[in-house]
């Protein structure tokens, strides 16, 4: 037996290349075996986007605090707690004015 030891995907901090998203830096922790994980770094008055997912997805706040939207309900997102979108509803992760840092976990189809 091997011990299969190998990188994140992308283990820099770099910023996320969506139209519309502000202030959000990520890393790729890991791609495969149909999943997704990534870590994402908010600035003040950060934003991504507003958009369907194509995944189900959980988020987790891991430290400061923002805001997202699933549909049309607004929501306070706050360290230790996770929010879940499910696939192909609307949803929106910002911050105003505090950071915060997330975990985003994606089950891929």
């Amino acid at each position: 037996m091997t011990v299969d030891i190998r990188p994140f995907p992308r283990r820099e901090w770099s910023r996320l290349p969506f139209d519309g998203v502000v202030g959000v830096d990520g890393k790729v922790l890991a791609r495969e075996w149909g999943f997704f994980i990534a870590l994402l770094r908010f600035a003040e008055r950060a934003t991504i986007h507003e958009h369907p997912g194509v995944n189900d997805t959980v988020v987790m706040c891991i430290e400061g605090e923002g805001f997202t939207s699933v549909g049309d309900e607004v929501a306070p997102l706050r360290e230790g707690e996770q929010v879940r979108w499910p696939k192909g509803v609307r949803h929106r992760l910002w911050t105003e004015g505090s950071t915060m840092r997330t975990l985003m976990f994606e089950r891929e189809a």
